[in-house]
């Protein structure tokens, strides 16, 4: 019997509050357990790609953008598998991606469902796609949202601007939800996240009331963020001893035999 493909997006309309480091640890972790990964970076900044990628994404000859506009012929070779994080396969960000939105509005009949139809032929392949959105709720979130089958939405916890455009976001889910019915929201994962602080207690509640569902995970600030993306690592290769990486321990109900 074939394998069931997760595929999550993460999404939220704020820049600079964990999604990349999400996705990347994420899969850091998923791939540990002995589950077989994909990540998508659909983020024009590329930082997925400059993470875990052992090549600048300026030398991939298809990425992401070029995926989105070409034959589904050209999956096999946007898809890099000798990344720097074992057992997560890669298909490649780039700057490109910013004129992909006004060419998939001009040139494609179903614009949103793009992706989806270019990643099918994933299903069964692997245990877990992770797509890495951009700060935005235009067409690339669409198509991230309409291919995916879960959504979490990282929050900064620690900044009074966390819930910033969180309620949009929500508004394109429930519009998305008419071409992806299927698409469930795993929660919000709240990021830098101090209990001992009043901003991140009104954060909490506030995405509790505003997102409806809390993921039991809580990533404190680490300065071992920064560097693991330095050295290109995820938090375990750095640090085994790191929170983020004893709590993502708590992921594993994300596997698609559970």
């Amino acid at each position: 019997m074939a394998k069931k493909t997760s595929v999550i997006a993460v999404a939220n309309h704020k820049g600079g509050c964990g999604k990349t480091t999400t996705v990347v640890n994420l899969s850091a972790e998923l791939a540990r357990m002995g589950l077989s990964v994909l990540i998508i970076d659909l983020d024009p900044q590329a930082n997925a790609s400059l993470h875990i990628g052992k090549k600048h994404p300026s030398e991939v000859p298809i990425t992401c953008a070029e995926l989105l506009l070409s034959e589904i012929e050209k999956l096999p070779q946007s898809i890099h598998d000798d990344t720097n994080i074992d057992g997560v396969s890669l298909i490649y960000g780039s700057l490109a991606l910013g004129k992909t939105e006004d060419e998939l509005k001009d040139d494609v009949p179903r614009p949103s469902e793009e992706l989806r139809d270019k990643i099918k032929p994933l299903h069964g392949i692997y245990d877990v796609i992770l797509i890495d959105c951009p700060p935005s709720l235009k067409l690339l979130t669409s198509n991230a949202l309409a291919a995916a089958t879960h959504l979490i939405i990282p929050i900064e916890s620690g900044s009074q601007y966390g819930m910033y455009g969180v309620t949009d976001l929500m508004k394109l889910v429930e519009k998305i939800k008419r071409i992806n019915p299927e698409l469930e929201l795993i929660g919000a994962l709240l990021v830098r996240h101090d209990e001992r602080q009043t901003v991140c207690k009104l954060i909490e509640a506030s995405a509790k009331d505003q997102i409806g569902k809390l993921i039991d995970v809580r990533i404190p600030t680490s300065t071992k963020v920064n560097q693991s993306a330095i050295a290109q690592m995820s938090l375990h290769a750095l640090d085994r001893t790191a929170k983020f990486h004893v709590n993502f321990g708590a992921w594993q109900k994300l596997s698609p035999s559970n």
